[in-house]
């Protein structure tokens, strides 16, 4: 069975880029596309990791002349999600933007998911949204966390059983840091972001992957 992946339009155009200004470094890639080296990190290891793209130390990014799909881009699209995502950090509406604040301290994490009384997704917050109504003067302990999150029907988010693959390409397509897992549309069972992306390449390169190690 042949399976084509669809690459992103920024992905497609860094392609074009390498491809005729090749060899270039990331830095020369982010110039081109006035973004950062750190935006366009995920572009370029998925590039990378399909074999389309290559590069060399000190030298930058050169066009591999292969269009074929890599073992390692089989293996990412024949592992499932949920066996690879971390739990969920989550809080039930009604809760103050003060608590997802503490709660987003305690556990270290950039972005939580409300609830409602089903368990259910209701929406997400992240510390920039908690940011910019604490520097609004707004009373945090009074605030619901409803009126802060992004609600369900505008958040991007991933089904339990997507790939690995399928996820990395949607999280580099996306504008978040974060985005969660979920069973049937709507019951968070999980999240993936972009250092949990890092990390997974990182270690199916060095060959060190096992799957359920991450959740």
């Amino acid at each position: 069975m042949v399976i084509v992946i669809k690459l992103s339009k920024r992905q497609q155009a860094i392609l074009r880029l390498v491809k005729e200004k090749g060899p270039i470094t990331g830095d020369g890639i982010g110039v081109h596309f006035n973004l950062t080296r750190a935006t366009l990190r995920p572009d370029l290891t998925i590039l990378t990791m399909l074999g389309l793209l290559d590069a060399r130390p000190r030298v930058g990014y050169y066009y591999s002349g292969s269009e074929a799909r890599t073992m390692l881009a089989e293996h990412m699209d024949s592992v499932k999600l949920k066996t690879v995502t971390a739990l969920p950090l989550v809080v039930e509406t009604g809760r103050s933007a003060y608590d997802a604040i503490v709660a987003l301290f305690l556990e270290d994490h950039s972005t939580l998911f409300v609830v409602d009384e089903s368990g259910n997704l209701a929406g997400v917050v992240t510390s920039k949204d908690l940011l910019k109504v604490s520097m609004g003067g707004s009373d945090l302990h009074k605030l619901p966390v409803e009126l802060v999150m992004t609600r369900y029907p505008q958040v991007e988010w991933l089904d339990e059983n997507a790939t690995l693959l399928e996820a990395i390409e949607r999280l580099a397509e996306s504008k978040v840091e974060c985005l969660p897992v979920l069973r049937e549309g709507r019951s968070p069972t999980g999240r993936f972001d972009r250092s949990a992306a890092m990390e997974l390449l990182q270690e199916l390169a060095r060959g060190n992957f096992e799957e359920g190690i991450y959740g």
